[in-house]
């Protein structure tokens, strides 16, 4: 005997999933997700917003090379990134929030893993047929019919693939402008390597990796758990009602050793019950009949019924086709449901079911709401109350002071002036410090600078001590710079310092 065959194997090769198309109110939401997200993705770029001749008429652009975001009628300055910083902490405060009230629902409908994963199985059923039809073509041999329906599939995931790393693009730069230049060969190598890359990881992570992705390459599954408890709704099998299970032959003779055992016994009730009079071996069958249903739709190739796993990202289609059956068969729905895990005894014990708002509104999600509005407000404040002048003031320090012919002594600045409007502004700069000191500009003969619309104006600025005031600005004299708008008086400011001679 070889070694080979003795020593076991420690990797299993990937089984394929081929989940069946299913219908219901969440296959129909996810479908209405899909369309409006990616809607939204594809179509964004393409959206125009007139802000006047100096500014880009882009609706959402991220201007790398002026170092600016806009979105319709907001326009973020890099000074400005507390804003995308806010954004961040509310995505994460969301995630948390319906993370701990729906369990995996981020991952179920709006993920674009999900998103573009169920795209490309969308693609997959429309060229190569439903589950068995697909899993006949997968053991068949390479032959011409097999190469054609699979290379027609391939074709259409990479269009979409391409429309999918285009779209990234045309975030950065004016859409129609870079499609012109990808297509002509003009644009730069940079946008064809960007191109490239998520072209190339669409198609591999929504065509092949799938449901891998969510496995392996996520955190979020690992992390969820802690957003999660007893109260959180999921997707769950009620198996104090479908147990146990069976089918055809098995469920007939299942009924009637429970009738027999009815009959010896008196009234019966399932030995999983309280009160049962029967033995508990002999059960009347459960509402489920091992149909595999909810197996066979699973995009994550996992049985609900084994309970919670790392893989259920909660898309509930397994919902939609044991309701299906329980439908044809005569039962009420709600065998696979969203429910959460107090559910279980409250059921158990005959009681109502707990209101869903009961589970939501707790005070782990009160909490998160409560910390996610917070944001959301603090940044719609400081949006609206930001002023349209901002100035940054940075000292030249090498040397420190210069002490000039007459005795003066002279500290230089560089002062940084944003003019946020959309009109070119005339700004006058001057200081406060009890008079002691005074102000000059490098190349203007007064304090008037002119700075164009939605520009930044670098000026260099001198501060002096008089021979008569330089004792009174030895070592160091705290003031502050001045920037005012000429026309609208509306003023910015900065604290900075002055130097001077320190010879006694």
């Amino acid at each position: 005997m070889s070694a080979s065959e003795t020593t076991p194997k420690l990797y299993a090769a990937q089984e394929p999933i081929f989940p069946k198309r299913v219908s219901g109110k969440f296959r129909n939401l996810k479908w209405v997700i899909m369309i409006v997200t990616l809607g939204i993705y594809y179509i964004t770029p393409w959206i125009r917003w007139d802000r006047g001749p100096s500014l880009p008429d882009q609706a959402v652009l991220v201007d790398l090379a002026n170092r600016r975001f806009f979105f319709f009628w907001i326009e973020i300055w890099p000074h400005e990134f507390y804003f995308v910083a806010g954004l961040l902490i509310m995505a994460g405060l969301g995630l948390f929030l319906f993370t701990s009230a729906l369990g995996r629902v981020w991952c179920g409908y709006t993920c674009p893993q999900t998103v573009w994963t169920d795209l490309f199985y969308t693609v997959e059923r429309w060229i190569e047929g439903d589950r068995n039809a697909r899993l006949r073509l997968w053991k068949a041999k390479w032959d011409f019919h097999k190469w054609r329906l699979r290379v027609t599939k391939w074709i259409v995931w990479l269009l979409i693939a391409v429309a999918t790393g285009g779209a990234w693009v045309f975030y950065f730069a004016d859409a129609p402008t870079l499609l012109r230049d990808l297509v002509t060969g003009q644009a730069a190598y940079v946008a064809y390597a960007t191109v490239g890359l998520l072209t190339a990881t669409t198609f591999i992570f929504g065509g092949f990796a799938r449901e891998q992705i969510c496995i392996y390459a996520c955190p979020w599954p690992r992390i969820q758990a802690a957003m999660m408890d007893e109260h959180t709704i999921t997707v769950a099998y009620r198996d104090w009602r479908g147990e146990p299970r069976g089918k055809g032959k098995k469920r007939r003779e299942m009924a009637e050793a429970a009738i027999a055992s009815s009959r010896l016994a008196g009234p019966t009730i399932r030995g999983t019950e309280p009160g049962a009079t029967s033995a508990p071996d002999v059960q009347a069958p459960g509402d489920c009949i091992d149909c595999m249903a909810c197996v066979n739709v699973c995009p994550m190739g996992i049985d609900i019924r084994d309970g919670q796993q790392l893989e259920c990202i909660t898309c509930a289609l397994c919902i939609d086709a044991c309701d299906e059956i329980m439908d044809k068969v005569g039962q009420p729905r709600g065998l696979i449901d969203y429910i959460a895990l107090t559910d279980e005894a409250n059921e158990r014990a005959g009681n109502k079911k707990v209101p869903v708002m009961r589970h939501i509104l707790r005070p782990r999600t009160l909490i998160y709401t409560a910390l996610w509005s917070a944001v959301g407000i603090g940044l719609v404040v400081a949006l609206f109350i930001r002023s349209e002048i901002d100035m940054t003031v940075a000292q030249i320090r090498n040397p420190q002071f210069v002490t000039l012919s007459d005795g003066s002594v002279r500290n230089t600045y560089d002062i940084r002036i944003r003019n946020m409007t959309a009109e070119d502004t005339t700004f006058r700069i001057g200081l406060t410090s009890d008079d002691i000191l005074r102000v000059n500009l490098e190349g203007s003969q007064d304090l008037m600078v002119e700075v164009p619309a939605d520009e930044t104006l670098l000026q260099r600025v001198y501060v002096i001590a008089r021979p008569e005031d330089a004792p009174a600005a030895r070592e160091r004299t705290d003031f502050r710079f001045w920037v005012e708008d000429f026309d609208t008086q509306e003023r910015a400011h900065s604290n900075t310092t002055f130097f001077g001679r320190n010879d006694q």
